[in-house]
Order: C-alpha cells, then structure tokens, then sequence
C-alpha cells in the first residue's frame, strides 16, 4: 500500500501484538495490576490488553527464546523485545510505579545517547514470562527518529 496522503488512514493506526505467557493469571497482575493496562475481552486461554493504546493480546503457550544479544552503545539487551515509547514525564512516572512494586530490571531507568540527536531514557524489565520489555522516553516525539 502506498504511504501518499490518499491512502493513509484518517484516525491513528493502532498497534496489535499477540505473544504467549504461561500464566494468565500473573500476565493479569502484571499487565493491568503493576502497568496499569486496562483488560479487554478474553477466554480461558488468552486475554486483550490496552497497551498505552495498542492491543496486546497475551495467549497461553510456550513465549519466544529471547537473549542478551542487541548490543546498543556499552550494553546487550534481550532479543526480540517489545515495548512502547512515551513521553519523558509518563516514562518517568512508570519507572517509579515499576521501582514501587518491585520490579527486577534487565537495565535500570537511564538515560542514552546524552546530548546526542536520539536522546532517549531507556529501561527493559520481563514480565511474569521472560517476554522482555523496553519502554523509551523522549523529551519530544520528534527525537524518536532524530539522526
């Protein structure tokens, strides 16, 4: 599909992720207790949910193999992850919600690329099944493509 004005879509494209979690009911705590995402429809064997505005759907399974692999600047973080981007001061409030209920960080809150064009505050936690998770912040959303 062409990207041209005629052909893009009038209200924001929205995301849609389905992984596997070996446990529902702790994907439940996890997802909608510890980040605050609201449930939508599920089964006995899978749950929706609203991912800052994307729909997550987490069914029972096996989750994808994931390693310390991706070497960004100094550190290697899990391959393949999944995460979002927001704003400095929702990320900010979500790394203190996460520090609060005691998450184990792969890498703690920072910031990378000080100064540089991509400035960006990182943090990668898993959720209750290994499935690995960064969540970037940035000053403003122009800096998530900056070169």
């Amino acid at each position: 599909m062409n990207a041209s004005n005629e052909t893009r879509l009038s209200t924001p494209s929205l995301f849609h992720l389905a992984i596997h979690v070996t446990d529902l009911d702790a994907a439940r705590r996890f997802y909608g207790g510890v980040l605050g995402c609201a449930e939508g429809r599920s089964t006995d064997t899978w749950v929706d949910f609203d991912f800052f505005g994307h729909q997550l759907s987490l069914h029972l399974g096996e989750p994808i193999r994931t390693a310390r692999t991706g070497r960004v600047g100094e550190h290697l973080v899990p391959m393949p992850h999944f995460g979002l981007v927001l704003l400095l001061p929702q990320w900010q409030a979500l790394a203190r919600r996460l520090e609060d209920a005691g998450i184990e960080f792969v890498l703690r809150p920072q910031v990378r690329f000080a100064g540089q064009p991509g400035e960006q505050w990182t943090m990668f936690f898993c959720d209750p099944s290994g499935n690995p998770l960064e969540v970037k912040g940035f000053v403003s959303v122009e800096g998530v493509y900056a070169h």
